[in-house]
């Protein structure tokens, strides 16, 4: 695909258009570039000469659609991914969430399930998973099925092992899987406070009240007016001082919510809802 012209970017407005007309996913305020790098691999993987050709037969032919809209979905995931994030929510969020008789926390954009599997196994670790409800969403329904198997290749583990450890994990990861040939399978206690649920930040509303939305490394691929829905929507989940953890290139700094939060980990991109 050609560097951006007007006429590049007519045509991936209007297929963005014709996915949100026809599908009812809006992805008309994801960042540019990164719209443009997949729409590009779904052209050369579908052999079509033209987004035009593409956008006729995304329209005409769903697994195809199915197939684009999992690239352009994708996220790159592992369990205790920048692991001082979870040594951040241990030492700064752990303490406050202990005051609440019943807690309920929002992974938004959960991809394979990773991250959702991670805050249970903290929340087990701590002594506060028998009363914690988990919801991960994603706009993905292939990602939330992988996620609700909660499988992952045995290859991954060492890794997964050493962000736990460093993330001040108490035991082994070891704990919270079964080994099976050459993939873990998650332990049922984690999977039974955890409800994996499709929902958009481009489109859908909040949900439920939550002490804790999770949100990392996917504000990233959305322009600044999607930023600033999806920290609408944070903010209006959020109970008063509840926390909002962000992947490490996202800021809240910028936003027009910014003002309803207090930084907690600045470097770990963890804050906290005002009181008032």
């Amino acid at each position: 695909m050609p560097h951006a012209s007007p006429e590049l970017d007519i045509e991936v407005r209007l297929i963005l258009e014709a996915i949100y007309e026809r599908y009812h996913y809006d992805f008309r305020d994801y960042a540019g570039s990164s719209l443009r790098r997949r729409l590009k691999a779904a052209m050369q993987r579908f052999e079509c000469a033209t987004l035009s050709q593409l956008q006729g037969r995304l329209l005409r032919e769903p697994e195809v659609f199915r197939s684009v809209l999992a690239d352009m979905t994708v996220q790159v995931s592992e369990m205790f991914r920048d692991p001082e994030y979870f040594l951040a929510l241990r030492e700064h969020v752990v303490p406050v969430l202990r005051t609440y008789p019943s807690l309920r926390l929002w992974v938004a954009g959960c991809s394979g399930g990773e991250e959702a599997y991670s805050l249970a196994i903290l929340m087990k670790e701590e002594g506060l998973l028998e009363r914690t409800l988990i919801y991960a969403t994603d706009i993905s329904q292939e990602a939330l099925a992988l996620a609700q198997a909660g499988v992952y290749r045995m290859e991954l583990v060492p890794g997964f092992s050493e962000n736990h450890r460093a993330s001040g994990g108490k035991g082994s990861l070891s704990d919270h899987y079964t080994a099976a040939y050459d993939h873990v399978l998650m332990d049922k206690s984690l999977k039974s406070h955890i409800v994996f649920s499709d929902h958009s930040l481009s489109t859908d509303s909040v949900f439920a009240e939550v002490q804790l939305v999770s949100c990392r490394n996917v504000l990233i691929y959305f322009n600044r007016a999607l930023q600033d829905r999806a920290f609408g929507l944070f903010s209006e989940a959020l109970c008063r001082g509840g926390f909002l953890g962000l992947g490490a290139r996202e800021t809240l700094r910028f936003s027009s919510h910014a003002h309803e939060f207090v930084e907690i980990a600045a470097r770990e991109r963890v804050y906290q809802k005002r009181n008032g």
